[in-house]
């Protein structure tokens, strides 16, 4: 088994048991406990967890909405596939894309990670090391790193971005409300990707049924900065009223 591997199985054991150890982990993978301690480093340095006396803590979350990026990750995963599965018929040869740092944007990426011809600037942490190996050609918006989002973030981060004019953004979000437009939250996060729709000739949001209804912390933009959206279930006819009303395509 790959490091690599490992570490993606010990993430998913800390998600679900909210506690690991050291002792356990190292007889599963049949490796020794220093090996172990230095995984459960690398998750502490990520965000995930909290390192104790023979293993580590799930870091609880600070808010309901600002969950850490490997717990989102392993929410409603067939939803996401599907969704990225919808959003690729829609990057063309010689596509540019800006890309923001949610897990369903991360599994439209990985779908495409062998497509040469498609650049991508984005502020994900994760996408820079899930895709070190991939075809794709990446560019990183640097910044500082926000370790609960796995994100880059700050004034370097926008600038770099500023720089680019692209196809496509693809972006997610936390909530939509009918009255209130779109939101999310997180007001450091949410200016990058107000940056990054500004730079698109084109506005794809991402998001599972889940996020219709809900309300969150900041506004991110209105429903007239949209141009596509995907989702893994049909919206209600309020909704698609609505929608239909700003000319927004949607995938279902």
């Amino acid at each position: 088994m790959l490091p690599r591997e490992r570490l993606e199985i010990i993430k998913k054991i800390a998600i679900d048991e909210k506690k690991v150890y050291v002792a356990k982990l190292s007889e599963k993978f049949k490796v020794t406990e220093e090996t172990i301690r230095r995984d459960l480093e690398k998750l502490e340095l990520q965000g995930l967890v909290t390192r104790s006396y023979g293993g580590a803590i799930l870091n609880a979350e600070k808010t309901k909405e600002d969950v850490p990026f490997y717990k989102r990750s392993q929410t409603n995963i067939e939803g996401k596939k599907y969704i990225a599965s919808r959003a690729i018929e829609f990057i063309k040869d010689g596509s540019t894309i800006v890309a923001d740092c949610s897990s369903t944007v991360l599994e439209i990426l990985k779908s495409i990670k062998n497509r040469s011809d498609v650049t991508v600037i984005t502020n994900s942490v994760e996408v820079l090391q899930e895709l070190s190996q991939a075809e794709l050609n990446i560019i990183s918006t640097g910044g500082g790193i926000k370790q609960r989002s796995l994100s880059l973030q700050g004034p370097i981060t926008q600038s770099t971005i500023q720089k680019y004019n692209v196809d496509l953004a693809l972006v997610s979000c936390k909530g939509m409300d009918i009255d209130k437009g779109i939101l999310d939250a997180n007001e450091a996060e949410a200016e990058i990707k107000r940056t990054m729709i500004n730079q698109a000739s084109r506005v794809m949001l991402l998001i599972d049924h889940s996020k219709f209804d809900k309300k969150s912390f900041v506004k991110l933009f209105d429903y007239q900065n949209i141009d596509y959206i995907i989702t893994d279930q049909k919206p209600s006819e309020e909704w698609l009223e609505l929608l239909n009303s700003y000319n927004i395509e949607i995938i279902y």
